[in-house]
């Protein structure tokens, strides 16, 4: 006997015809911050992504999450814009990238990433994606002590780590 196994295909905006969902008894809307989410967390899994969002924006989420408590809720999407029509969506993030990462490879990675990711989540045609790179993290900006050079007042490694 032979073992054949059916999988269920969600049809993508490409393939749906004019009348889509809606032909089979309702309309699904994605909302944008949805779509948003997805971009943010795709393009963090690619290596050399240090953080998303510019300074301003960075700054003013680590001040909310200061005062809210918030962690990770509303970071996810930080950095990260869309557009979203009935079957396509558009993209624009905002990097920060690690010292010594092929900003160009790097670019095509998050671009891929992202685009699969949303096309397989949602089914919306990613029409494109714009990558604004912000700033470049050095080695030696860590927010650790080291950083602040505030080490006790000596010039010696920390006594305790």
């Amino acid at each position: 006997m032979s073992d054949t196994r059916t999988e269920a295909k969600v049809p993508g905006a490409r393939e749906a015809d004019r009348r889509g969902a809606a032909a089979e008894g309702g309309h699904t809307h994605i909302a944008d911050g949805v779509v948003a989410k997805i971009a943010g967390m795709a393009a963090r899994e690619i290596g050399g992504v240090y953080a998303m969002g510019g300074g301003a924006v960075r700054a003013m989420g680590a001040v909310r999450d200061a005062v809210t408590g918030g962690g990770d809720r509303g970071s996810v999407a930080r950095g990260v814009s869309v557009e979203v029509g009935e079957r396509q969506a558009a993209v624009d993030i905002d990097l920060v990238v690690e010292y010594g990462t092929a900003i160009q490879d790097l670019a095509a990675a998050v671009r891929r990433n992202v685009t699969n990711a949303i096309e397989k989540m949602t089914g919306l045609e990613v029409t494109e994606i714009n990558i604004k790179v912000d700033d470049i993290h050095l080695p030696d900006e860590d927010d650790g002590e080291a950083a602040r050079g505030d080490n006790g007042g000596s010039d010696t490694a920390p006594r305790v780590q």
